[in-house]
């Protein structure tokens, strides 16, 4: 065989041999704690606090109500492939029970972050991150330190934003604005100083009696501002503040609900806002 033949042949079994070598590292586990979320909200803490010690997938789309989602064949290959699902176990997660199952994954640990009051809140996003920080200790305590270090850092952050707000809104006077809004909205709106004289539910549940009984209660309330709440119906008091002849809003309770606020405090600013918007002549 010709020099020129062997050094072919040599060269065509190191590129296979190199190929293979780096197939190999692609597929191969790079060790770090593979977390589904059901929600943004939870994705977007366990991003913050995981540092390089996760790969984080989401399954509900932010926009996206929990409890109007449909299952696709791929969100099941992403619970089968994790290490840990944290969902909220709220009741709109339904389908979560469904996707365990169908993932089989035996090595899979699913832990709810049980949670109360909405998640945008400052003091509730704080108690947020303590949880999904306790969980990914437990699971993965080689890393633990970082996770708190990373935790009590994003609280910090939390609290200071939460505090910026306060300042921000304190001169508009929002305790004489009264308004009518989403139930899914209302612990946010108490927390900004708003005024919330009625709630409402999705869509489905506005029949004609509930809505006069509402543009009744606002009428008699002086409200002047309605809140729809994004992800379950931001068309929702379209009807009502029709009816009362008041200006009307959207928020969103889960960061990258609108465009440019995947984070947290990208969202509750967003939502302050559109509050201060709606509210200054």
């Amino acid at each position: 065989m010709k020099k020129t033949s062997i050094l072919l042949v040599a060269t065509a079994v190191l590129s296979l041999v190199l190929a293979s070598l780096v197939i190999g590292c692609s597929d191969k586990d790079t060790g770090k704690l593979k977390v589904v979320t059901s929600t943004a909200l939870i994705a977007s803490i366990v991003e913050r606090i995981g540092d390089d010690h996760v790969d984080v997938v989401n399954i509900i789309p932010p926009a996206q109500c929990p409890g109007h989602f449909d299952l696709k064949p791929g969100d099941i290959q992403k619970l089968a492939d994790a290490d840990l699902f944290l969902l909220h176990g709220w009741q709109g997660e339904k389908f979560s029970e469904d996707l365990i199952a169908s993932a089989d994954n035996p090595d899979l640990t699913v832990v709810k972050i049980n949670v109360q009051g909405n998640w945008m809140t400052p003091s509730v996003q704080a108690q947020a991150t303590d949880q999904i920080a306790d969980t990914l200790c437990q699971i993965d305590a080689e890393n633990c330190s970082t996770y708190r270090q990373s935790a009590a850092g994003y609280k910090n952050i939390v609290e200071a934003k939460g505090k910026a707000i306060e300042a921000r809104i304190a001169s508009a006077n929002l305790s004489s604005i009264n308004v009518l809004c989403s139930d899914q909205q209302a612990g946010f709106l108490v927390w900004t100083g708003l005024n919330v004289v009625a709630t409402y539910g999705e869509p489905d549940s506005l029949t004609p009696q509930v809505v006069a009984g509402l543009v009744d209660q606002g009428r008699e309330a002086n409200v002047t501002l309605i809140i729809d709440n994004l992800q379950s119906g931001q068309d929702a008091g379209e009807g009502i503040a029709g009816e009362l002849g008041c200006r009307r809003i959207v928020l969103s309770n889960f960061p990258g609900g609108f465009d440019d606020t995947e984070t947290w405090e990208k969202a509750i600013d967003r939502n302050i806002e559109l509050i201060l918007d709606a509210v200054t002549p």
